[in-house]
């Protein structure tokens, strides 16, 4: 399997839903996967799992589009529509795709392990966000 093809305007999150508002530190679309970069002012980036461990670290999902310097919502737990098909009861992880999803089946060596959630229906992800720390072997 390929990363999630999302459609921006289908990311949406659930009742339950837990929320911030950050801001960006780079262009984002809605249902890219994001990270505090503490060396650029704490704003946040894309996340990429085969960059430094700190791009690595997932912060969450993002629930609209912003640029550089503009608020930026994020989910970091509950249910999500992360806007493209989901496979019921497969994890979900961090992309070596600066902000993308993918499949835990797709977890490449030297990728860090991410998990961002597990699909509950073909439309919905319920966040667990545990950042690994490591590189797959």
């Amino acid at each position: 399997m390929a990363d999630m093809t999302v459609t921006a305007a289908n990311v949406v999150p659930a009742a339950n839903a837990t929320k911030s508002t950050v801001i960006a530190g780079v262009t984002v679309t809605a249902g890219q996967l994001v990270y505090k970069n503490t060396s650029d002012s704490d704003k946040y980036h894309l996340c990429d799992v085969d960059a430094s461990a700190e791009a690595a670290l997932l912060g969450g999902i993002a629930l609209n589009g912003a640029s550089d310097g503009q608020p930026l919502e994020i989910q970091t737990a509950g249910d999500v529509n992360p806007g493209g098909t989901v496979v019921v009861g497969k994890h979900y992880m961090a992309s070596d795709t600066a902000g993308g999803i993918k499949p835990v089946d797709d977890i490449d060596l030297g990728d860090y392990s991410n998990l961002l959630g597990i699909g509950t229906s073909t439309s919905n992800i319920l966040l667990g966000i545990i950042n690994g720390g490591v590189a797959v072997p």
